[in-house]
Protein backbone atom coordinates (compact mmCIF):
# COMPACT_ATOMS: atom_id res chain seq x y z
CA UNK A 1 0.00 0.00 0.00
CA UNK A 2 2.59 2.39 0.59
CA UNK A 3 4.45 1.56 -2.45
CA UNK A 4 1.26 2.05 -4.19
CA UNK A 5 0.82 6.02 -2.33
CA UNK A 6 4.45 6.69 -3.64
CA UNK A 7 3.86 5.75 -7.34
CA UNK A 8 0.65 8.08 -7.36
CA UNK A 9 2.53 11.10 -5.89
CA UNK A 10 5.32 10.59 -8.01
CA UNK A 11 2.95 10.32 -11.32
CA UNK A 12 0.92 13.62 -9.62
CA UNK A 13 4.19 15.40 -9.13
CA UNK A 14 5.50 14.32 -12.75
CA UNK A 15 2.19 15.03 -14.27
CA UNK A 16 2.33 18.69 -12.71
CA UNK A 17 5.81 18.93 -14.50
CA UNK A 18 4.68 18.10 -17.49
CA UNK A 19 1.71 20.57 -17.41
CA UNK A 20 3.86 23.31 -15.49
CA UNK A 21 6.87 23.34 -17.99
CA UNK A 22 4.85 23.86 -21.50
CA UNK A 23 2.79 26.92 -19.62
CA UNK A 24 5.70 28.40 -18.51
CA UNK A 25 7.58 28.06 -21.62
CA UNK A 26 4.70 29.64 -23.60
CA UNK A 27 4.50 32.72 -20.97
CA UNK A 28 8.53 33.38 -21.67
CA UNK A 29 7.34 33.06 -25.80
CA UNK A 30 4.48 35.60 -25.42
CA UNK A 31 6.62 37.93 -23.67
CA UNK A 32 9.12 37.51 -25.90
CA UNK A 33 7.35 38.29 -28.72
CA UNK A 34 5.71 41.28 -27.04
CA UNK A 35 9.01 42.57 -26.32
CA UNK A 36 10.04 41.95 -29.97
CA UNK A 37 7.02 44.15 -31.12
CA UNK A 38 7.85 46.68 -28.51
CA UNK A 39 7.37 49.93 -30.74
CA UNK A 40 10.13 51.91 -29.62
CA UNK A 41 11.59 53.49 -26.79
CA UNK A 42 9.30 55.96 -24.90
CA UNK A 43 11.52 58.01 -22.81
CA UNK A 44 14.68 59.93 -24.81
CA UNK A 45 17.23 57.78 -25.80
CA UNK A 46 20.45 57.56 -28.23
CA UNK A 47 24.01 57.80 -27.46
CA UNK A 48 23.95 61.38 -27.39
CA UNK A 49 21.57 62.27 -24.83
CA UNK A 50 24.07 62.25 -21.86
CA UNK A 51 26.62 64.50 -23.26
CA UNK A 52 23.91 66.88 -23.82
CA UNK A 53 23.58 68.93 -20.80
CA UNK A 54 19.88 68.66 -20.51
CA UNK A 55 18.15 71.05 -18.50
CA UNK A 56 14.75 70.11 -16.47
CA UNK A 57 11.57 72.17 -17.41
CA UNK A 58 12.07 72.46 -20.94
CA UNK A 59 8.75 70.66 -21.67
CA UNK A 60 7.22 74.11 -20.21
CA UNK A 61 9.36 76.12 -23.33
CA UNK A 62 8.50 76.89 -26.78
CA UNK A 63 10.96 74.70 -29.03
CA UNK A 64 13.51 77.57 -29.85
CA UNK A 65 13.27 78.08 -25.87
CA UNK A 66 14.27 74.95 -24.89
CA UNK A 67 16.34 74.45 -27.89
CA UNK A 68 18.52 77.28 -26.35
CA UNK A 69 18.72 75.40 -23.13
CA UNK A 70 21.04 73.23 -24.90
CA UNK A 71 24.48 74.63 -25.53
CA UNK A 72 24.86 71.82 -27.94
CA UNK A 73 22.36 73.63 -30.14
CA UNK A 74 23.36 76.63 -30.23
CA UNK A 75 24.26 77.20 -33.52
CA UNK A 76 20.96 75.86 -34.52
CA UNK A 77 18.86 78.93 -32.45
CA UNK A 78 21.17 81.43 -33.72
CA UNK A 79 20.75 80.32 -37.44
CA UNK A 80 16.84 80.27 -36.74
CA UNK A 81 17.12 83.82 -35.03
CA UNK A 82 19.21 85.08 -38.33
CA UNK A 83 16.37 83.34 -40.67
CA UNK A 84 13.68 85.13 -38.54
CA UNK A 85 12.42 81.50 -37.49
CA UNK A 86 11.97 81.63 -33.93
CA UNK A 87 8.65 83.62 -33.52
CA UNK A 88 7.14 80.71 -36.48
CA UNK A 89 8.69 77.72 -35.26
CA UNK A 90 7.39 78.80 -31.47
CA UNK A 91 4.08 79.52 -33.18
CA UNK A 92 3.31 76.15 -34.50
CA UNK A 93 1.64 73.60 -32.95
CA UNK A 94 2.41 70.06 -32.05
CA UNK A 95 5.96 69.99 -34.35
CA UNK A 96 9.37 68.10 -35.11
CA UNK A 97 12.56 69.53 -35.21
CA UNK A 98 15.27 67.44 -36.79
CA UNK A 99 17.74 69.83 -34.85
CA UNK A 100 21.45 69.67 -36.31
CA UNK A 101 23.82 69.27 -33.05
CA UNK A 102 26.60 71.92 -33.22
CA UNK A 103 29.24 69.27 -34.59
CA UNK A 104 26.81 69.11 -37.63
CA UNK A 105 27.52 72.30 -38.53
CA UNK A 106 31.04 72.33 -38.02
CA UNK A 107 31.54 69.68 -40.54
CA UNK A 108 30.45 72.09 -43.56
CA UNK A 109 33.34 74.05 -44.62
CA UNK A 110 33.85 77.55 -43.50
CA UNK A 111 32.53 78.85 -47.17
CA UNK A 112 29.58 76.75 -47.06
CA UNK A 113 28.11 77.87 -43.57
CA UNK A 114 29.55 80.93 -44.51
CA UNK A 115 27.18 81.14 -48.10
CA UNK A 116 24.34 79.50 -46.05
CA UNK A 117 24.50 82.03 -43.31
CA UNK A 118 24.98 85.02 -45.91
CA UNK A 119 21.42 84.13 -47.80
CA UNK A 120 18.65 84.31 -45.47
CA UNK A 121 16.42 82.23 -48.12
CA UNK A 122 18.62 79.74 -48.52
CA UNK A 123 18.94 79.42 -44.96
CA UNK A 124 15.09 79.55 -44.16
CA UNK A 125 14.85 76.81 -46.69
CA UNK A 126 17.35 74.33 -45.07
CA UNK A 127 15.92 74.99 -41.64
CA UNK A 128 12.49 74.49 -42.25
CA UNK A 129 13.92 71.18 -43.84
CA UNK A 130 14.74 69.88 -40.69
CA UNK A 131 10.92 70.76 -39.31
CA UNK A 132 7.64 68.76 -39.38
CA UNK A 133 4.21 69.82 -38.98
CA UNK A 134 3.51 66.89 -36.47
CA UNK A 135 4.84 65.45 -33.39
CA UNK A 136 6.81 61.98 -34.71
CA UNK A 137 6.66 59.57 -32.03
CA UNK A 138 9.78 57.17 -31.90
CA UNK A 139 7.17 54.26 -33.55
CA UNK A 140 7.17 55.88 -36.22
CA UNK A 141 10.90 56.53 -37.08
CA UNK A 142 12.01 52.47 -38.01
CA UNK A 143 10.69 53.35 -41.78
CA UNK A 144 9.21 56.98 -41.70
CA UNK A 145 8.75 59.11 -44.32
CA UNK A 146 7.56 62.39 -43.47
CA UNK A 147 6.88 66.14 -45.17
CA UNK A 148 8.73 68.78 -43.91
CA UNK A 149 7.76 72.28 -43.76
CA UNK A 150 9.76 73.58 -46.35
CA UNK A 151 8.26 71.07 -48.48
CA UNK A 152 10.29 68.43 -49.54
CA UNK A 153 10.25 64.52 -48.17
CA UNK A 154 12.61 63.51 -45.57
CA UNK A 155 13.11 59.57 -44.38
CA UNK A 156 13.42 57.80 -41.13
CA UNK A 157 15.09 54.33 -40.78
CA UNK A 158 15.98 51.80 -38.01
CA UNK A 159 15.62 50.02 -34.87
CA UNK A 160 15.79 50.20 -31.44
CA UNK A 161 17.70 53.28 -30.33
CA UNK A 162 19.34 53.82 -33.60
CA UNK A 163 17.99 55.45 -36.10
CA UNK A 164 18.82 57.67 -39.17
CA UNK A 165 17.15 60.25 -41.44
CA UNK A 166 17.25 60.72 -44.96
CA UNK A 167 20.40 57.88 -44.35
CA UNK A 168 22.81 59.91 -43.43
CA UNK A 169 22.40 61.79 -40.13
CA UNK A 170 22.15 59.71 -37.10
CA UNK A 171 19.66 60.89 -34.25
CA UNK A 172 22.24 60.91 -31.28
CA UNK A 173 19.33 61.77 -28.74
CA UNK A 174 16.24 61.51 -29.41
CA UNK A 175 12.53 62.18 -28.20
CA UNK A 176 13.19 65.31 -26.34
CA UNK A 177 10.12 67.19 -25.65
CA UNK A 178 8.87 71.22 -25.68
CA UNK A 179 5.69 72.75 -25.50
CA UNK A 180 4.90 72.52 -29.12
CA UNK A 181 7.69 69.92 -30.13
CA UNK A 182 9.22 66.88 -30.03
CA UNK A 183 13.28 67.24 -30.85
CA UNK A 184 15.59 64.65 -32.21
CA UNK A 185 19.50 65.59 -32.16
CA UNK A 186 21.18 64.63 -35.56
CA UNK A 187 24.85 64.95 -36.24
CA UNK A 188 24.78 66.03 -40.06
CA UNK A 189 22.56 69.60 -41.30
CA UNK A 190 20.29 68.36 -43.79
CA UNK A 191 20.21 69.47 -47.44
CA UNK A 192 16.88 69.73 -48.92
CA UNK A 193 16.19 67.57 -52.37
CA UNK A 194 17.07 70.59 -55.48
Amino acid sequence: MRFTRMRRRTANVTMAALVAVPLALAGTASQAHAQDASPGPSGTFGPGCAALSQKTGTVRDRVVEAAAAYPQLSHLVSAAVRAHLNGTLDGKPGITVFAPDDQAFQTMTVSQLASLLADQGKLKKVLTYHVVDRQITPAELSHGSFTTVEGGKLTTSGSGTEFKVNGKANIVCGNIKAANATIYVIDAVLQPPS
